[in-house]
């Protein structure tokens, strides 16, 4: 697990709101994502591409939605990680 690009990515306060909103909703399509903080969709495009290249989420398609989902084994390993210290 590459954990400078992992932190890196945790760094933004949207991104993390990103994940909160997506936890608490289970998974969620990006319009719904967009809609629920108020930022463009291009803004939302670029934050979602980050969190998925650092595996913080991923994506499932059904028909003609995709939706959002944490990577909640990533989490258990960042959490395995820090336990350590």
């Amino acid at each position: 697990m590459p954990l400078g690009k992992t932190f890196k990515t945790l760094s933004d306060p949207l991104r993390r709101e990103i994940l909160t909103l997506i936890k608490q909703h289970y998974r969620m399509s990006a319009g719904e994502i967009a809609e629920a903080l108020g930022i463009s969709p291009q803004s939302l495009s670029y934050h979602l591409k980050l969190l998925k290249e650092s595996g913080l989420v991923f994506e499932t398609k059904e028909k003609n939605f995709i939706y959002y989902e944490l990577n909640a084994s990533l989490f258990d390993e960042l959490i395995l990680w820090l336990k350590q210290f």
